[in-house]
């Protein structure tokens, strides 16, 4: 215990590795990123090059800035401009568009003395200019495929708009719904996280970066930034090694292993050391342990901001930052101001400095950059490729996927297309909330609204009778904090009361009432935590008005994390969980509503019941008094005004069929090493539908070297199953499906007894059971 103690100190303080973590490092897969990085002719290229530059351009390398633009085009600050001219800028951040791209490219490659091209990157998180859902959305759709094919047509569109590079995916696992980035990310699972990141990063780079319909993608944020404590956005994060490995680390690594070609340190500190500054982070693991082998890019200020962490003046933040692996700094120019004094001081390195560049000058090779700077970008190509018919077909397909279905009493849905609708809700007609936060280059106004997509689908047979019922929120702070960066909110100024009776009077005279609910765009996203995560303002009371008046009551919900629903789930009849689902988003949700689309998605967090059972996660550790259900047993891990058990569970969602489980048939009980199990389930679609089902299939270890998790998510798959069809699945287990990192963070298996669940949910599952044997 002595020695693994001391090796947990060891590395959370950022120290050198031990011998025998040395020798757990791996190599990633190849692609083409690992494979042009060793490529003799690259390394000749940027050795020639590099013979060439001064300390001051190699520097400038390393910075990356940003620059804005109004509508005439760039808007270039006189020391930007300067800056590129001698070579000082190594990339840019918030410019596109091809005449913004170029004239800045221009800059690089015509006016500096060694014509070094500039990468230009970007915000590309759900889309460039065809918006899909939120992150936590599209995941729910748990369709890869699906998920590929938005990255792919975000990487087409970006590059048409002169961005090679894209600050995505975020693969932070997050099991606390406070946290507003929640909505960026896959949710809480590391598998299904990992699956995402491999996905994600094929579609953006395709085969060959240097192809001008792909982009590089960037990696964030490395690392742990989803468990940032009390769910408050840049906050502290700690935790063992165990858990990091186990439970935080896998979708980074998947990403890695995929040929990331870049990576983007995250705000947090990580047991004391900012990530940024954190070189057991960044280069023991990230290249030690894991063989990454492209650049290390800063969030935004990140190097600045480890001042206020208590780690220093700017000159010694410079100096902790290169140190630890860091490659380029983003929009705070520490390295520009301070590497040359650093290295005259002594506290850095030129071999390091040099390093650096050569990593950043190997992205723009790899992107093809020294060959065409402009990457073959027109306006000609960008008019074709923005938002084409196709593009839109697919958005509005991967929209439909992703929304979840959480409630259906009485088969309320799908809605007649006939009779009178009454559409009510602060969010059923906005536009902007639609394509969500960080929706990049994406047009708000030409997004569909709930409004237009059900005139859209239903035509004139049916009536549609709208009123607000009240606003997003009446807090006037909050409307001045989300007007500020672009909330777009129109706050109507009649009282709660007045708005409430207007919307109930509508309802009256309706047969069926669709309240779409939930937060604006800007309540969720970066620097965007809430406390309290229930429906804001109003919105509840007008709910239990509209209850009141004995119509169904159908919610359509908008948010970008789980809520608290405690009283929806009682009281409505129905309940759609939409994310912000994209341009598309209007015409997704009638598509669902009116049952041209039979709703598939799953949930991947967790729906607490309320906020104090926040972390709230399935794949959770026992306790050694675990609870029951035994009402009086008092001296058991439970609360005492709620149960345990969430709203809605990892893996849940609903559909307008209904998908019965056999008994999970296993191909033997005893599984040796290099040997596989095959688990076969059947499911059978019991319903009146053709639908769409997400099997899931978990595993516990039921005893461990350290203890394991209740369940853990090790297949998934997605089949469409027509009314009355039945379908054997077989899911695949070897010795490595089962392995973990125990206390000496070695990755193994351990043999002995473990159980196999499989079920539409992590909570709803079929359960049986086999030994692993030495």
């Amino acid at each position: 215990m002595k020695s693994t103690f001391r090796t947990a100190l060891l590395l959370s303080l950022g120290l050198a590795l031990t011998p025998q973590l040395q020798a757990q490092k791996t190599t990633s897969t190849a692609t083409a990123t690992t494979a042009t990085a060793d490529d003799p002719k690259m390394n000749k290229f940027i050795a020639d090059l590099m013979q060439k530059m001064t300390l001051e351009e190699k520097i400038g390398q390393l910075n990356l800035v940003s620059v804005g633009f109004d509508v005439t085009g760039p808007v270039v600050s006189k020391d930007v401009d300067a800056n590129i001219r001698k070579g000082n800028v190594g990339a840019v951040l918030n410019t596109y568009t091809p005449v913004a791209a170029r004239k800045l490219q221009e800059l690089a490659v015509k006016e500096s003395r060694l014509h070094i091209p500039l990468i230009f990157g970007y915000d590309v998180i759900h889309g460039h200019r065809t918006i899909f859902p939120i992150p936590l959305g599209v995941a729910s759709s748990w369709d890869l495929t699906a998920i590929e094919r938005s990255a792919r047509i975000a990487a087409e569109e970006a590059a048409a708009d002169g961005i090679n590079w894209v600050y995505s995916p975020m693969v932070d696992i997050a099991r606390d719904p406070r946290w507003g980035r929640i909505a960026e990310g896959g949710g809480e699972d590391p598998y299904l996280g990992a699956q995402i990141a491999r996905v994600m990063v094929r579609g953006y780079q395709g085969t060959d970066m240097s192809k001008p319909t792909s982009v590089m993608a960037c990696l964030k944020h490395f690392a742990l930034y989803g468990a940032a404590e009390a769910g408050r956005d840049y906050n502290t994060t700690d935790m063992s090694l165990v858990r990091m490995y186990n439970e935080y680390l896998p979708p980074y690594k998947a990403a890695i292993d995929a040929g990331v070609g870049s990576v983007m340190s995250s705000f947090n500190d990580i047991n004391g050391i900012p990530a940024t500054a954190n070189k057991w982070l960044m280069t023991d693991l990230l290249r030690g342990q894991w063989g990454f082998k492209g650049f290390v890019a800063t969030d935004y200020t990140a190097i600045n901001e480890m001042t206020a962490h208590g780690m220093g003046n700017d000159a010694q933040v410079s100096a902790l930052a290169l140190n630890a692996g860091i490659d380029q700094d983003m929009v705070g120019e520490i390295f520009l101001k301070n590497l040359a004094q650093n290295l005259k001081d002594g506290t850095v390195k030129q071999e390091q400095i040099d390093l650096a560049c050569r990593r950043v000058l190997e992205a723009k090779y790899i992107l093809g950059l020294f060959k065409d700077p402009y990457r073959a970008v027109t306006d000609k190509r960008a008019k074709a490729t923005m938002m084409n018919k196709q593009f839109i077909a697919d958005a509005r397909d991967i929209s439909r996927k992703s929304l979840v279905l959480l409630k259906n009493d009485k088969n309320t849905l799908p809605i007649k297309k006939s009779g009178t609708i009454a559409l009510i809700g602060p969010l059923a007609n906005r536009q902007r909330d639609m394509i969500g936060n960080w929706s990049g280059a994406g047009d708000w106004k030409q997004a569909v609204s709930v409004e237009q997509g059900l005139k859209n689908v239903a035509g004139n047979a049916v009536k549609v009778v709208y009123a607000q019922g009240a606003n997003v929120t009446d807090d006037e702070q909050m409307i001045a904090r989300l007007n500020a960066h672009g909330g777009e909110l129109n706050i109507d100024k009649r009282s709660p009361e007045a708005m409430i009776q207007e919307a109930v009077q509508v309802a009256q005279g309706a047969d069926v009432v669709v309240a779409v609910v939930g937060e604006s765009q800007g309540m969720t996203g970066e620097a965007a935590s809430r406390a309290d995560i229930g429906l804001p303002g109003q919105q509840l009371e007008l709910l239990k008005a509209l209850k009141k008046t004995g119509k169904p009551l159908v919610l359509v919900l908008m948010n970008g994390r789980p809520l608290t629903l405690s009283w929806e789930d009682k009281n409505a009849d129905a309940i759609l969980e939409t994310w912000f689902a994209g341009s598309q988003a209007g015409n997704a949700i009638a598509d669902v509503l009116f049952g041209n689309y039979n709703p598939s998605g799953k949930i991947t967090a967790t729906f607490p019941q309320t906020v104090g059972q926040v972390p709230l996660y399935y794949n959770h550790k026992n306790t050694g008094r675990p609870y029951a259900g035994v009402a009086l047993d008092k001296y058991k891990s439970r609360y005492m005004d709620v149960s345990n058990e969430p709203l809605y569970p990892f893996g849940y969602g609903l559909s307008y069929t209904t998908f019965t489980y056999g008994k999970p048939e296993l191909s033997t009980t005893t599984l040796s090493p290099n040997a596989t199990l095959d688990v076969k389930v059947t499911v059978q679609n019991t319903g009146n539908y053709d639908g769409e089902e997400v099997t899931q299939l978990y595993i516990r270890d039921m005893v461990g070297s350290i203890s394991r998790p209740v369940k853990e998510l090790k297949g998934f798959q997605k089949v469409m199953l027509k009314k009355g069809e039945s379908r054997t699945l077989t899911f695949k287990l070897t010795p490595d499906d089962l392995k973990f990192y125990n206390t000496d963070l070695k990755f193994v298996s351990e043999p002995g007894d473990f159980q196999v669940f499989v079920g539409g949910n992590s909570r709803d599952v079929q359960t049986a059971a086999f030994k692993l044997t030495e």
